[in-house]
């Protein structure tokens, strides 16, 4: 096993008069604050050691792990005013180890608090979500696992888990500009990484300095508190957990029940692909018996409940960050109960301009002369009509979302209530009773040449 130690030696300046290792004093809490973005974990631990008045040298190795030798403090939270760190040593022919000397003012015994950064702790979100048989609504768990590749095992350890899309920019901008003159976008490789360290390693101490440790209770199931900082939360699991080293650790995080959902059918070619796809969409809000604090990024597993004490598998999706109140959307991909099919109807041009390019006069064999006038088609309006064919076969009504994109000086003419998307999609709604079919149909009129003036999709209302 790799341990870390605080070693009190002798006051003499001898290393080599180190105390038995019987009395290194070991750890009385740890706290593991996880940050995932850039691989960083503030450890803070706390022992009780005894100093003689007087120099005191102390002794922390941390041999085979991860940690960032330049980020080890050590300070004395309750007597600070009796104790004070002279100096740190790093021997050269012991690269992981230091030593402080640390004044007394006399004898006593005092509460030493070390902090330092290490990589290699990391932790995931994982979502299960069980529908009812009908699919209105659903029950939601979440978990957060955490996984310790440190090199270092954390008995007894209070853990924190950083939540939220923490922004660096502005702080790796501004050290950037100070330590080097130039921004990060233009540092080489292995400098912005440094900065960027830097950076993240600021942002996670001012989180967990900023977050009081939460309180424990005996005897109940632990529990994950939420607390939030800015764009911060801090996910607190209640009491302690053992984080052994190469081991991971899968915590429940909430509980929803009875969580309603909409499902919506969506052909959305730039997002899905050329298919329509079904999806349930609910949101991290009150309303949604959600919204308590953000949604880390993690994996959702669908499941819906056959009524018969069995569950069928949907779907598993990868999903980003979701901030309160913002969106939840899992793609159930194709359902072979409802069929969507485009079809051309008729095609037609009209509105052709012609440009005329001169004449031409030729002799014709006998004496007499022709006349040919050479004109050139330099405009055009090409109409399309096109029916949206959408099947129901499911014993319950369906909506449905559609997007078209008309590149060009396009106008979209239909008598159905569509909306403008983006300057060059439309997109139209309807809804399809159970075992029916509904056609949504609209035809498309592009100019061409010489008419066409703009690059948008403008509505029309018509037949």
């Amino acid at each position: 096993m790799k341990t870390l130690a605080i070693i009190l030696l002798a006051t003499a300046p001898a290393w080599a008069r180190n105390i038995d290792l019987s009395t290194v004093p070991s750890r009385d809490t740890v706290q593991l604050t996880i940050y995932n973005a850039e691989d960083l974990t503030l450890v803070r631990e706390t022992r009780h050691v005894t100093f003689k008045k007087g120099v005191n040298p102390l002794q922390f190795s941390w041999a085979n792990t991860l940690i960032d030798p330049t980020s080890v403090t050590l300070r004395f939270p309750k007597q600070a005013a009796q104790l004070e760190v002279l100096d740190t040593t790093y021997p050269l022919d012991k690269p992981q180890m230091l030593y402080w000397n640390v004044e007394a003012g006399g004898d006593m015994e005092a509460v030493a608090e070390i902090s330092y950064f290490t990589s290699g702790i990391t932790w995931s979100a994982d979502y299960v979500c069980i529908t009812d048989p009908g699919e209105t609504v659903m029950d939601v768990t979440g978990f957060v696992r955490v996984f310790n590749h440190s090199g270092e095992e954390y008995e007894n350890a209070q853990v924190r888990l950083v939540v939220g899309t923490i922004n660096l920019v502005e702080k790796i901008a501004e050290l950037a500009q100070r330590q080097y003159g130039k921004g990060i976008e233009q540092l080489e490789e292995g400098v912005a990484g440094a900065v960027r360290k830097l950076a993240a390693k600021d942002k996670v101490a001012e989180v967990a300095n900023a977050l009081a440790p939460a309180a424990t209770s005996a005897g109940v199931p632990k529990k994950i508190e939420k607390e939030g900082l800015g764009e911060y939360f801090i996910y607190t699991v209640e009491g302690t957990e053992t984080i052994q080293n190469g081991w991971s650790k899968r915590l429940r995080s909430f509980d929803g029940r009875q969580i309603p959902f909409k499902i919506q059918y969506r052909y959305r070619p730039a997002e899905y692909g050329d298919q329509l796809v079904r999806m349930f969409l609910l949101r991290n809000d009150a309303e949604s018996k959600l919204g308590t604090t953000p949604l880390p990024d993690g994996i959702v597993r669908v499941y819906r409940d056959n009524g018969k004490d069995g569950l069928g598998f949907r779907v598993q999706q990868q999903i980003k960050y979701v901030p309160i109140g913002d969106k939840i959307e899992l793609n159930l991909g194709p359902d072979p109960e409802v069929v969507h099919e485009w079809v051309k109807l008729k095609t037609w041009r009209e509105h052709i301009w012609f440009q005329r390019q001169g004449l031409n006069v030729y002799k014709e064999y006998g004496g007499g002369t022709k006349l040919e006038i050479n004109d050139v088609v330099v405009g055009w309006e090409d109409h399309v009509g096109y029916a949206e064919r959408i099947r129901n076969y499911r014993p319950r009504p369906i909506e449905v979302e559609l997007r078209r994109t008309f590149p060009g000086d396009v106008a979209f003419i239909s008598k159905l209530e569509p909306a403008r998307h983006d300057y060059q999609t439309v997109q139209l709604t309807a809804s399809c009773p159970a075992g029916k079919k509904t056609e949504l149909t609209y035809h498309v009129r592009t100019r061409q040449g010489h008419l066409a003036k703009q690059q948008n999709v403008t509505i029309e209302r018509g037949g």
